[in-house]
């Protein structure tokens, strides 16, 4: 039981939100290749909740929305609440930026879309920007594969004092160039950046060209954090 247990285990720990029985079960088949019991399952997670249960740890396993979670216990909410907190106090890096400017002004759309008009991954942008609930899965697009759909979110509409979408700013139109990638945002993409870096007054863009910043409009923050950021307006695909 100790070593299905831990393969339960890891699997509530990856998982981004409750996995529910079924899908536990279902990847313990395909792994063992044989029929596992819905028994020997419930034993495991109940192993799991005692030995977390304990004092020694600041972790609980909890049966949630349908499924299981691994979630801080109670005592600690206070600790954790303070790095949120100051997390949600970071500026956005640039990547996320651009990221989030995107989304805003074609959304409902997928990451797919995103990465095809930046021209680099943006996983890691997308994540973050779903941490600070500045975005928000919305449903899935009606294309093969059902991806996912995002769009901005109320707290994005605070974030950057806007009553609604159209006070967002008017695109422009404005004139492309030939060479385009987006701003990379991790070491992989570095070989982009020389590019940015002869162009230091540009957004660079995947497959539409990079564009001026001074024809590009900017959403207004409240305290102006975001002064020489630009939003991507719409890019016409």
């Amino acid at each position: 039981m100790k070593k299905l247990a831990q393969h339960i285990e890891s699997l509530i720990f990856v998982a981004d939100s409750p996995i529910k029985f079924n899908d536990i079960q279902s990847v313990l088949e395909e792994l063992f290749d044989a029929k596992v019991n819905k028994k020997d399952i419930d034993q495991a997670i109940d192993y799991i909740k005692t030995r977390y249960n304990s004092d020694e740890s600041a972790i609980e396993l909890v049966e949630i929305a349908g499924g299981y979670q691994f979630l801080t216990k109670g005592a600690f909410h206070h600790t954790v609440g303070i790095l949120l907190k100051q997390n949600s106090k970071k500026k956005l890096s640039t990547a996320a930026l651009e990221t989030l400017s995107i989304v805003a002004y074609k959304q409902p759309t997928t990451k797919t879309e995103v990465e095809a008009i930046r021209g680099v991954s943006c996983d890691y942008a997308m994540q973050k920007l779903l941490e600070k609930e500045l975005i928000a899965m919305v449903g899935r697009a009606e294309t093969p594969g059902r991806p996912l759909l995002y769009a901005t979110s109320e707290k994005f509409m605070d974030y950057f004092g806007l009553k609604d979408l159209s006070e967002l700013p008017k695109p422009k139109e404005f004139k492309v160039h030939e060479n385009m990638v987006g701003t990379p945002e991790k070491e992989e993409d570095i070989q982009f950046i020389e590019v940015k870096k002869s162009f230091p007054d540009t957004i660079i863009v995947a497959d539409y060209g990079y564009y001026d910043m001074s024809d590009i409009p900017q959403i207004p923050t409240k305290e102006e954090e975001f002064h020489d950021t630009i939003i991507i307006a719409d890019f016409g695909y």
